[in-house]
């Protein structure tokens, strides 16, 4: 009998729909080392991607160009990927054309973090857990943050 849940995936597979599918994957490659499955399935006239699978770090995401006359509209999405090295991920993100929309930093919650954005404008969040905390820690720190921020 077959898995409910296809050997490789979770529960919850996020699906990117983008216009250029192809180019996208090359960016994601390029960017975050993203390696594509080998389900890559185009349309019939083989200029789209209905289908593509692709594994990032320890977990997979589909993606597909926007096919509208079946429905479809291009996605709005934020992703997170943590990672080792950070920095090192951050540098290649950004040298693979990824645009900074929040810089890489230490954060109050004990991650490294920072976001960009691609040209299909799905938003990337890179993080490195760095930091463990407890409860307590985390309300402290938080609150020092808020209070460091201007005040309107």
């Amino acid at each position: 009998m077959a898995k409910a849940i296809p050997e490789g995936l979770h529960s919850i597979t996020p699906q990117l729909a983008v216009d250029g599918a192809a180019e996208a994957i090359e960016l994601y490659r390029r960017a975050f080392g993203a390696e594509e499955t080998g389900d890559r399935a185009p349309d019939p006239g083989g200029t789209k991607i209905w289908h593509a699978s692709l594994r990032i770090g320890n977990s997979v995401i589909f993606i597909n160009d926007v096919f509208p006359n079946m429905g479809g509209r291009p996605s709005v999405s934020s992703l997170w990927i943590y990672s080792e090295n950070v920095d090192a991920a951050w540098k290649r993100a950004v040298d693979a054309g990824l645009t900074v929309v929040m810089p890489l930093a230490d954060m109050f919650w004990g991650d490294r973090m920072g976001s960009l954005i691609d040209k299909w404008g799905i938003g990337w969040s890179l993080a490195q857990h760095v930091k463990d905390m407890t409860a307590a820690e985390q309300k402290q720190a938080a609150d020092e943050f808020i209070a460091s921020m201007p005040k309107k």
